[in-house]
C-alpha cells in the first residue's frame, strides 16, 4: 500500500498571497515549490525573457563564438552533429537555422542509433572528412567523446562541442579530475567553477545560447525558443528558473506557430493550438519525433522541421506519427512479455528482464513502465549482434542505479547512466552473474519498494471550485520540477462506478463528501483493479449491514487535481483522482 506524505513547508501565507494578490493556497503550493525569496516568487509567477541569464557566462562561450566566426570569415564548411532524440533534433535544428541565418555553408548529421549508437563516433567523423568538412559542431553530445575529436584533429577538422551531460571524470595522480576533449571550445554547463547560475538546461536551450551569444537576428532568437523549450520539455528537464520561462514562451509560441513541419504534427496529431500544454509535447509530439531516431532515421526529424512545403510537411508528420502508433504498439506487447516473465514466482529487489522479439530502442521505454508498475529498479536486456545483450536500466529513489551497475562492471563491454538510468551492453553469458551480483548486493528494505503520494495540501472539494482552477494556471507549465498540485479529499462515500473509454481504459466515480455534497470523480489508472477493489468492498458493506452495523457506502480518500471538462457546450467542474485509498470497513 502506498504511503501518503502531506507537505508542511512554512511560510507567510496570508502575507505573500496579499504582495503577489493570490490566494493562500495558491502561496501554499507555490512555497511547496521550493520559492522562499520575493525574488524568486516574482520570477514563478511573471518571469519573463529579460530574467533569462547572459550567454557569455558559459565557460568557453566567448571561444566558441570565435571559433564559429573564423569559420564563416574564412568560408569553412560546417558540420553539425547532433543526437538522435528530441534534444539533439531541436539542438542540430537551432545552430542550423543559426548559423544560416550568419551565412555559413552548414549541414546536420545524426547518429543512427542501430547502426551508429550515440554521439559522436567514427563512421560519423571519417565521413565528414571524405565530405570535405572543416569544422564540426556538437550538440546533445560531445563531452565524453574525447577518442572521436583526437580522430577529427588528425583528419584536419576542427570541434567545436555544445552539450549538457555529465562531464567524464579520471584520477590522474591521485586526484579526480575532469577529462575534457582536446577542441576549440567546450560549452557545458556542467564543468566544474562554470559560472552559470543554472546548468540544468538541456541541449537545445546550450545551443539557442550559442545562436544568441553568435548574434543572429533577434526575430529568428525568438522563434527559436519554440524548440528550445519543446526540447525542455522532452528532455524532461526540471521546470525551474530559465527553463519555466522558456517553456511558457515557446507554449505561447507554438500556439501559433508559423513552421510548418511543427504545425503539421500538432494536425495530425489532433492536437489545437489553443489547447497546447506541456503535456502534449512530452507524451504526444515528443515522442513523434523521437520515434524517428528509434525505429528510423531521426534525419526525417530534421526534414520536417526545415520543410517548407506544406503537402510535404504533412506527409512527413504522417510517417512520424505512425512510426509512434508502430512504437506505443511494439512498447505494450514488451510490456506485457515483461510481466509474464514476472507472474506466479517472487519478485526480486532488482529486475533483470531479458525480452525475446523486442525491440532494443524501446528497452529504456518498458523499463520505466515495468519500474512504475512494480516499483523496483529494472533493467531490460534484449539480443544484438555477436552474442551480446543490450538493454537499458530505470530505478527508484534510493538505488543508485549507475553505482550498483559500476560495481560489477566487468561484466559489461559497454556500460554508462546516471542514478536513475543507465546503458548496458554485455555478453549473454554473463547474464546470470549480472542478476545475482545485482541482487545479492542490494540493501533495498521492503519499504522501499512502496509507492509514495506527496499531497500539497488536504482540500474539500468546497474549496477546489472554478476561482482556483483558473488560478491554478498561474503555476503551469507543469513538468518535472514542478509537478501539478495534488490534493486530498478524505471520508468520501461512493456513490456510484463505472468504466468507460474505447479501451476501457477510464473510470468515473460519484461520491459524496462529509457534508452530502455531490462531486464527480474521473480516473485513468489501473481501472480494472480499482474495479475489483470497489466491488470487493461493497460485498464486505453488504455483509457489514446484514450482520446489524449501520453503515452508508464505501468510503474514501483521495488524492486530486481539480479541472474543467466540457461536453457539447458545458462546462463543469471534474475532479481528476491519481490514487485512492479505501478505508476500511468496520461492522
Amino acid at each position: 500500500m502506498a504511503q501518503w506524505y502531506v507537505m508542511n513547508k512554512r511560510a507567510d501565507f496570508a502575507q505573500i498571497a496579499q504582495t503577489y494578490g493570490i490566494s493562500q493556497i495558491l502561496a501554499r503550493l507555490i512555497r511547496n515549490r521550493d520559492c522562499e525569496s520575493a525574488e524568486e516568487i516574482r520570477k514563478y509567477l511573471h518571469g519573463s525573457l529579460e530574467d533569462l541569464y547572459d550567454p557569455m557566462l558559459l565557460l568557453d562561450m566567448d571561444r566558441a563564438v570565435e571559433g564559429l566566426n573564423a569559420a564563416l570569415r574564412e568560408q569553412k564548411k560546417i558540420r553539425i552533429i547532433g543526437d538522435y532524440d528530441a534534444d539533439g533534433i531541436c539542438s542540430s535544428y537551432i545552430l542550423l537555422r543559426g548559423i544560416q541565418s550568419l551565412g555559413g555553408e552548414v549541414d546536420v548529421d545524426i547518429p543512427h542509433r542501430i547502426t551508429d549508437g550515440y554521439g559522436l563516433n567514427e563512421r560519423l567523423i571519417r565521413q565528414a572528412g571524405e565530405d570535405g568538412v572543416e569544422l564540426i559542431i556538437t550538440c546533445d553530445n560531445g563531452i565524453a567523446a574525447s577518442a572521436e575529436v583526437d580522430l577529427a584533429s588528425s583528419l584536419g577538422m576542427q570541434v567545436i562541442v555544445t552539450d549538457h551531460h555529465e562531464v567524464p571524470i579520471i584520477e590522474e595522480d591521485g586526484e579526480r579530475k575532469e577529462r575534457l576533449p582536446k577542441v576549440v571550445a567546450v560549452v557545458d554547463p556542467k564543468r566544474a567553477g562554470d559560472p552559470y547560475p543554472f546548468d540544468g538546461i538541456c541541449g537545445a536551450v546550450v545551443a539557442w545560447k550559442f545562436m544568441q551569444a553568435a548574434g543572429i537576428p533577434q526575430a529568428l532568437l525568438e522563434e527559436l525558443i519554440e524548440e528550445a523549450g519543446f526540447a525542455t520539455i522532452c528532455d524532461v528537464m526540471e521546470l525551474k528558473d530559465e527553463n519555466r520561462i522558456l517553456v511558457k514562451e515557446a507554449l505561447r509560441r507554438l500556439a501559433h506557430t508559423q513552421n510548418l513541419g511543427m504545425k503539421a504534427l500538432m494536425e495530425v496529431s489532433g492536437i489545437r493550438g489553443e489547447e497546447l500544454g506541456s503535456y502534449h509535447i512530452g507524451f504526444v509530439l515528443g515522442p513523434s519525433l523521437n520515434a524517428t531516431g528509434r525505429l528510423e532515421t531521426a534525419k526525417i526529424a530534421i526534414e520536417l522541421l526545415t520543410c517548407t512545403d506544406r503537402m510535404r510537411a504533412v506527409q512527413l508528420a504522417t510517417e512520424l506519427k505512425n512510426l509512434n502508433d508502430s512504437r506505443k504498439t511494439m512498447t505494450e506487447y514488451g510490456v506485457n512479455v515483461a510481466k509474464a516473465q514476472l507472474e506466479g514466482a517472487p519478485i526480486p529487489k532488482v529486475l533483470v528482464l531479458l525480452l525475446e522479439d523486442v525491440h532494443e530502442s524501446i528497452a529504456g521505454i518498458i523499463a520505466g513502465r515495468i519500474k512504475e508498475a512494480y516499483h523496483h529498479p529494472t533493467i531490460v536486456l534484449t539480443r544484438c549482434e555477436g552474442g551480446l545483450l543490450k538493454g537499458s536500466a530505470r530505478s527508484i529513489e534510493g538505488y543508485d542505479m549507475f553505482a550498483e551497475m559500476s560495481a560489477c562492471k566487468d561484466l559489461y563491454t559497454k556500460f554508462g547512466g546516471h542514478k536513475m538510468a543507465a546503458g548496458v551492453t554485455l555478453p549473454e553469458e554473463n547474464l546470470e552473474n549480472l542478476r545475482n551480483f545485482l541482487n545479492a548486493h542490494c540493501t533495498l528494505e521492503d519499504a522501499d519498494f512502496t509507492e509514495t503520494v506527496h499531497v500539497d495540501m488536504a482540500l474539500p472539494f468546497a474549496f477546489a471550485g472554478r476561482d482556483l482552477i483558473d488560478e491554478l494556471s498561474l503555476l503551469e507549465p507543469f513538468g518535472n520540477g514542478n509537478t501539478k498540485p495534488v490534493f486530498a479529499a478524505k471520508d468520501l462515500e461512493v456513490c456510484s462506478h463505472r468504466i468507460f473509454g474505447k479501451n476501457s481504459n477510464v473510470m468515473k466515480l460519484k461520491v459524496k463528501d462529509a457534508e452530502h455534497r455531490p462531486a464527480e470523480l474521473i480516473y485513468f489508472g489501473d481501472v480494472q483493479k480499482l474495479e475489483q477493489e470497489l466491488t470487493a468492498a461493497e460485498q464486505e458493506l453488504t455483509a457489514a449491514e446484514q450482520g446489524g452495523a449501520m453503515q452508508g457506502g464505501v468510503r474514501m480518500t483521495v488524492a486530486y487535481y481539480p479541472s474543467l471538462n466540457e461536453y457539447r457546450g458545458v462546462v463543469e467542474i471534474q475532479y481528476v483522482m491519481s490514487h485512492y485509498r479505501l478505508e476500511e470497513i468496520r461492522g
